[in-house]
């Protein structure tokens, strides 16, 4: 694995987080999106940001990773800047599929990176119903690999899910 992290301090407590740099990376955000679309068994999911600048390329980078898990073709809604109670609402327009939002908080020069995963029915995802088996997919380098373009799904902007809430 590159850049290797500590999955049991960062993988905890209903969520991936961790300060940047330093505990968590990029990199981080690809993993957890590949595998994620692999746990949730997802064709399509709904992914969500805070509009921090730092949260940006980890946006990128999750969306990347869901659209080139393994052969699953997996369409990502990019619903851009959004609060959970609209990526809520899009996932249950969208056909009640899962989703992620991701965040960042600053506390003086510490920045808080955390990436909420969130299933079908809308509920976070625990340690029960995803979280271990995504830091134990992780923590042993079984992220999944890159599809071929043919096997690879795409993002879309959705942004007009949430525009009029």
């Amino acid at each position: 694995m590159l850049k290797p992290v500590d999955t049991d301090a960062i993988i905890r407590d209903g969520r991936v987080a961790g300060i940047f740099p330093g505990e968590i990376h990029k990199g981080v955000a690809w993993w957890v999106g590949a595998c994620f679309v692999v746990i949730c068994r997802a064709r399509q999911i709904a992914v969500a940001h805070d509009d921090h600048p730092t949260t940006a390329e980890f946006h990128r980078r999750f969306c990347r990773g869901a659209i080139n898990a393994v052969h699953w073709a997996c369409q990502v809604s990019d619903l851009g800047a959004t609060d959970e109670t609209q990526l809520l609402h899009a996932m249950k327009e969208l056909g009640s599929v899962p989703g992620a939002r991701l965040s960042t908080a600053d506390s003086g020069e510490r920045r808080t990176v955390t990436i909420r995963l969130y299933a079908a029915d809308g509920r976070p995802v625990t340690e029960d119903t995803g979280l271990a088996r995504l830091r134990e997919m992780i923590a042993s380098d079984r992220v999944p690999i890159p599809v071929n373009d043919q096997a690879k799904g795409r993002i879309t902007e959705c942004r007009n899910l949430v525009e009029a809430l």
